[in-house]
């Protein structure tokens, strides 16, 4: 029998911030341009493929919170850094599945109904650029943490995610992290892949997370990926908690 999960425990992340309850729909379209190559003589058309695209389209309620919903969407709508996105399905669980992009937000509206809440709706296009080498700007991927905060003193290696083979042509790693209380020094956390779920490599190492700074971070690697991968987090801190959100796609 299929497996089906639920909307409603889908997570949405913008850059450092967790925006999963001010959103209430995550539409995810990825689409492939197609060049007509059908010439005389031909009985059927044929075509070329072209070129990989990718939206993202969310919608849910409008707020004026600090670091709410229209706050943050009006901040990214024209930024001149590309806003990093996490869709995630099913969140909460290491190996469940999710999509990331870099993605411009093009178009942002609110609506005030007489009779209902007011709502806010954006419009994101994936690119694909030099920093994130996310071939078709939105990728399908795994999440390598639950998303929970941890205490500093509870940092180590996560649960490991296993793909049945490895990959050959890279991948990239997204980093959100929403909210972080460690004091005393910065926190580091890396992806780690592994041939054998025994011996393992660090496959990205983000910049390093100042305490008590939040922040967001997408990292690229070429060539071989290995069958598992997954997350281990340490701090030079020595008190408080943080909250990240890890994902990889495999290109």
């Amino acid at each position: 029998m299929p497996t089906f999960v639920h909307g409603k425990s889908t997570r949405v992340y913008i850059d450092e911030f967790d925006l999963s309850t001010y959103f209430n729909s995550a539409d995810v379209s990825v689409t492939n341009e197609t060049a007509e190559s059908t010439a005389f003589q031909s009985s059927s058309k044929s075509y070329l493929l072209g070129l990989n695209d990718g939206t993202v389209s969310l919608a849910g309620m409008w707020s004026a919170d600090t670091d709410g919903s229209d706050e943050e969407l009006q901040a990214i709508l024209g930024a001149t850094t590309t806003p990093l996105l996490t869709v995630a399905q099913d969140a909460g669980t290491i190996g469940n599945r999710c999509v990331i992009a870099k993605a411009h937000e093009i178009n942002y509206a609110i609506s005030n109904p007489v009779g209902d809440i007011s709502a806010v709706s954006a419009d994101l296009q994936a690119s694909t650029d030099a920093t994130s080498n996310v071939t078709n700007g939105v990728k399908s991927g795994v999440q390598l943490t639950t998303g929970a905060s941890v205490a500093f003193g509870s940092l180590g290696d996560l649960a490991s995610v296993d793909n049945g083979a490895s990959s050959a042509n890279g991948g990239a790693g997204l980093l959100h992290v929403p909210t972080n209380t460690i004091g005393g020094g910065t926190t580091t956390i890396k992806v780690q892949h592994s041939a054998n779920d025994s011996t393992w490599a660090d496959l990205i190492t983000f910049t390093a997370v100042g305490a008590g700074a939040v922040t967001s971070e997408m990292s690229a690697v070429s060539g071989t990926v290995n069958r598992y991968l997954r997350v281990t987090a340490s701090t030079a801190g020595s008190s408080g908690a943080i909250t990240f959100m890890v994902s990889f796609a495999r290109y």
